[in-house]
């Protein structure tokens, strides 16, 4: 089959490579109908590349048709619609039984310390093939694919993969109470579901912010108050300013480690990104930083008591925090990969509603065959075209 395999930093490439197989009772595998480029597989594209090898598999946002299961698997069959979602749960466990999934106790990376296994998503989650390619085999099939109408649109479901719910976490976690005002950094493709869950969760008011034109209002078709922070020497101050001169009561960072603006930590990243694997690894492992520029503003601009949500991935073991402040001001800080399968039967009936109340529908500006994948990835990270959410069609 066709996939797309990592061989560098910022080089991807499609090639041949052997179909997968059932391997385990539990297996299921699935010819892939669509799969999209996550902004969390951008930092395999620029800044993880320690943790993977030439010809790992990418991708951990894939839906398909049911070609094969496990003798183990009777709630599938060959002919179902599905799609993956992208942390690997047994569904079972001590974790799953608390809906956890994403730390799930059956499927844990315990040689690296880190939690459930991820499709597409190096040696620290598992090294488990993805999906940007022509089929996958899905590990523990007996709880995790999630059923899908034969009829629709891919686009309509694709996203419960990973964005939607992540989105739908994130807000959760939020607690912005009715009628509150939320202020979501990042308006990418999480930022953009973040904002538009969010107003249909009961926030009165939703502030998006960003600097990308296109992104900027993509937001403002969906009822968003949009902010250019390119406009802006002072974000916390301005944000306190607009409500109430308190702050908003949430902020969810929609960005993560590679946020602009954060010149130390950039050129921390770059310069391990230059050292062997092996030491790139043990640095990363025991000194890693972020770039925090969004963090430190999401805190310093959420009010009193309030809470910072965090949705963008962070990788850094010694980031420094603003612990005093944070103290003082009573804000609470929630985060974590979204535990997909916990959030999806309160989001399926959304997207089986008449008017797309969710904006599905309105996110992907980029549909490319697998085989342009690689000029897929680079035209999402220099963010070119206007792009905003790329799906690739197997």
């Amino acid at each position: 089959m066709k996939a797309l395999t990592w061989q560098g930093k910022r080089e991807v490439r499609v090639e041949e490579v052997p179909d997968p197989r059932i391997e385990e009772p539990t297996d299921a595998v699935i010819r892939v109908t669509s799969t999209a480029i996550c902004g969390s597989d951008l930092h395999l594209y620029e800044v993880l590349g320690a943790y993977l090898k030439p010809g790992d598999i990418l991708g951990h946002e894939a839906m398909g048709i049911v070609e094969e299961v496990g003798s183990a698997v009777d709630r599938l069959r060959p002919g179902d619609r599905v799609v993956v979602p992208f942390n690997i749960a047994c569904g079972s466990c001590w974790m799953c039984q608390r809906q956890l999934y994403a730390q799930c106790e059956t499927t844990q990376v315990r040689s690296e310390g880190k939690g459930a296994a991820l499709f597409g998503y190096t040696s620290l989650y598992g090294s488990v093939p993805g999906g940007q390619a022509e089929y996958l085999r899905v590990p523990h099939a007996q709880f995790g694919p999630i059923k899908l109408p034969a009829e629709g649109p891919d686009e309509q479901y694709l996203y419960l993969s990973d964005i939607l719910p992540t989105a739908w976490q994130a807000v959760r976690y939020a607690d912005v109470p009715p009628g509150g005002t939320l202020a979501v950094f990042g308006l990418g493709p999480v930022g953009q579901f973040c904002a538009r869950v969010g107003r249909h969760l009961g926030a009165g008011r939703v502030l998006g912010l960003d600097l990308v034109p296109e992104r900027l209002e993509m937001a403002r078709r969906h009822g968003v108050e949009v902010i250019d922070v390119t406009d802006l020497d002072d974000v916390p101050g301005a944000l306190l300013d607009l409500v109430d001169g308190r702050g908003p009561d949430a902020v969810i960072d929609a960005v993560g480690m590679e946020a602009h603006g954060s010149p130390v930590g950039k050129v921390a990243q770059t310069a391990t990104g230059l050292l062997p694997d092996s030491v790139a690894r043990s640095m990363m492992d025991r000194f890693g930083v972020d770039r925090l520029s969004v963090l430190h503003a999401a805190v310093k601009s959420v009010r009193r008591g309030g809470t910072v949500s965090l949705s963008g991935v962070y990788g850094g073991e010694l980031d420094p925090m603003p612990l005093l402040e944070m103290f003082d001001r009573g804000v609470q800080l929630r985060m974590g990969q979204a535990h997909v399968r916990r959030w999806t039967d309160e989001i399926m009936p959304l997207l089986e509603r008449d008017g797309d109340p969710l904006g599905v529908r309105d996110l992907r500006t980029h549909r490319l065959p697998l085989q342009r994948a690689p000029e897929a990835y680079e035209m999402f990270q220099e963010k070119k075209d206007g792009c905003i959410k790329v799906v690739l069609e197997p």
